[in-house]
C-alpha cells in the first residue's frame, strides 16, 4: 500500500487506535488524514508555519495533537476540521509529543531541551522539566502508572513521577543518545533504542538489566507486538525491520541463556529490506497492523509504504 498526497517530505505520522485512519504531517506544516480502507485522503489541516515534526491521536474522541518547528503545539478537532487550541511556550521547535493514557494531558518535548506537561481541561501549562542537557528525542507514558520516561540527545533516559512532578532518576550517559522509548505492556521495564542497539531499564532504583548491540546503523523507532521487539532502521537507500524475541532478554529470559540470545540476535536479525526500491533519508515511526502483524513504515519522502 502506498498513500500519496503530500507535495513535500513527510515528517511525522500516527495511526488512530482503530487502525482505520492515518495522519501524516509534512515539511510545509500541512497535515493530511487518510482512510486506510478506501486508501484515499479524506481531509487536510493547515495552520503550522513550518515542519510538522510530531503527532499523536487522542486516546478517546476525534482529536489529535501536532507539534512543529514553528514552536507551537496544536490540538485539532477532526469533525470540525480545524484547530481548537494552540499552545506556545517552547523557545525552539517541538520534536516529540504524547497524550497521557487517560487523555487529560499532552506532553511535548523540544529542541530547547525542555519537557512540558499541558492540562487539556484547564487549557494551560501544568508543569515543565528542565533537567535534560540535549534536545528531547522520545517521550513515553507508563501504561498504567503516573510515570513518564524521556529520552534525550544528552544520552540519558529520565523517569518522572507525574503525581509529584519530581525526577525519579536518570540513567548514566551512554555512548549513543536515546532515539526511541517503549514500555513493555506489563509495565515492568522500559526498552530504550539507540543508533547501535537497545537497553532494558527498570526504575526506583534505575537498573539496566540487559543490552544488545543490534548493528542496525540508525534506529528510527521501536515497538512491541505479540512478545516481540520490532525496530526499524535506515541507512542510505535501505530500510531494515529487526525483530528480537523478548523471551531471550533479561529480565524476561534467564541470565545463563544470554550468550545464546546474543548469538541468536546477531545471526538472525540482520536488516530485512522491505523492498529493493525503498529510498529514504530518515525513518521516524514504525507501527504494527494488529490484525495482520505487518510493519508500516513512515519514510521521509512524500509517501507512506507498507509491505502488503
Amino acid at each position: 500500500m502506498s498513500l500519496c498526497g503530500h507535495s513535500s517530505p513527510v515528517e511525522s505520522l500516527v495511526f488512530d487506535s482503530g487502525e482505520v485512519s492515518v495522519l501524516a504531517g509534512a515539511s510545509t506544516g500541512a497535515i493530511k488524514l487518510w482512510d486506510l480502507e478506501e486508501t484515499k485522503m479524506v481531509r487536510g489541516f493547515t495552520g503550522h508555519r513550518s515542519n510538522c515534526t510530531a503527532m499523536d491521536f487522542h486516546p478517546f474522541g476525534e482529536f489529535f495533537a501536532s507539534g512543529s518547528m514553528d514552536r507551537s503545539l496544536k490540538i485539532w478537532d477532526i469533525r470540525k476540521k480545524g484547530c481548537i487550541h494552540t499552545y506556545k511556550s517552547h523557545t525552539r521547535g517541538i520534536s516529540s509529543i504524547r497524550f497521557s493514557p487517560d487523555g487529560r494531558w499532552v506532553v511535548s518535548g523540544g529542541l530547547d531541551n525542555v519537557v512540558k506537561v499541558w492540562d487539556l481541561t484547564a487549557g494551560k501549562l501544568l508543569n515543565e522539566f528542565k533537567f535534560h542537557e540535549g534536545h528531547i528525542r522520545s517521550i513515553n507514558f507508563h501504561p498504567f502508572e503516573f510515570l513518564l520516561a524521556t529520552g534525550s540527545a544528552d544520552r540519558t533516559v529520565k523517569f518522572w513521577d507525574l503525581e509529584t512532578f519530581e525526577l525519579i532518576g536518570s540513567s548514566k550517559p551512554e555512548a549513543k543518545g536515546a532515539r526511541s522509548l517503549t514500555f513493555h505492556p506489563d509495565g515492568k521495564t522500559l526498552f530504550c533504542g539507540s543508533d547501535d542497539g537497545f537497553k532494558v531499564y527498570s526504575w526506583e532504583p534505575i537498573v539496566c538489566h540487559n543490552s544488545a548491540d543490534m548493528g542496525w546503523s540508525t534506529l528510527g523507532d521501536l515497538c512491541i507486538n505479540k512478545g516481540k521487539l520490532l525496530g526499524c532502521s535506515y541507512y542510505r537507500n535501505s530500510v531494515g525491520v529487526w525483530i528480537a524475541d523478548i523471551a531471550h532478554i533479561v529480565p524476561y529470559g534467564q541470565k545463563d541463556h544470554m550468550e545464546k540470545a546474543g548469538n541468536f540476535m546477531r545471526s538472525t536479525l540482520g536488516p530485512r529490506p522491505l523492498s529493493p526500491d525503498y529510498e529514504t533519508k530518515e525513518i521516524k515511526n514504525i507501527y504494527v497492523d494488529t490484525a495482520g502483524g505487518y510493519p508500516v513504515v513512515m519514510q521521509k519522502d512524500v509517501s507512506l509504504k507498507s509491505p502488503k
